[in-house]
């Protein structure tokens, strides 16, 4: 039963991370796109701000005094912040290769930008060798993952059935010995019985 769940896990596994490959060319064209959006708006600001004589930092030390100009500057930053991730994690990505990428899923971990490619994802049938290799390693993690599940839930009753109980621990009682049975004196019926005399001797 453990071995036909635990084919079942590693079967599971191969096919969910079977499309990983496909997902994450998804992923990085959708990523692409977001960098590309927020530097349109980060250039958009340097620019505004450069032609009023200050830096970008300056610029937005300057948003304050209105809770517009307080929630704007909140926004800037969170914008400026993201920009800076997505950049990142979008050149690292295209300089990996298919196999790289298997060990690079925290640069695809942009909330919004996995919810897109979610939505729209078509599976592919995995014929190259990203495809084929992140099957394996998706079959022996889904293999491993629920062997060691299945281990913990049943460790309790493996070890109640090797633990003797207390009356299992009591000492059983030594085995009676009959006392051994005299043998009887034959005596043989050819003999004559003779009757014996007090103090006759013979």
């Amino acid at each position: 039963m453990i071995r036909a769940l635990c084919l079942i896990g590693g079967l599971t596994g191969a096919a969910g991370l079977s499309q990983f490959p496909e997902f994450s060319q998804q992923y990085l064209q959708r990523l692409a796109g977001q960098a590309e959006a927020l530097t349109l708006v980060v250039k958009e600001f340097d620019t505004t701000a450069l032609e009023a004589g200050l830096g970008r930092e300056q610029a937005l030390e300057q948003m304050t005094g209105t809770p517009l100009l307080d929630g704007r500057q909140a926004d800037m930053r969170r914008v400026f912040a993201r920009h800076a991730r997505l950049s990142e994690n979008l050149t690292i990505l295209r300089e990996a290769s298919p196999l790289q990428l298997l060990v690079l899923p925290h640069r695809m971990a942009d909330g919004p930008t996995v919810q897109d490619v979610w939505a729209d994802f078509v599976p592919a049938v995995p014929v190259s060798t990203a495809g084929v290799t992140a099957a394996g390693a998706g079959f022996l993690g889904g293999w491993l993952v629920l062997a060691v599940v299945l281990s913990v839930i049943t460790a309790p009753i493996r070890w109640m059935r090797r633990t003797p109980t207390k009356t299992q621990k009591r000492r059983e009682p030594a085995m009676r010995t009959d006392p051994p049975v005299a043998r009887p004196t034959l005596v043989s019926d050819n003999e004559p019985k003779r009757p014996r005399l007090a103090g006759v001797q013979r």
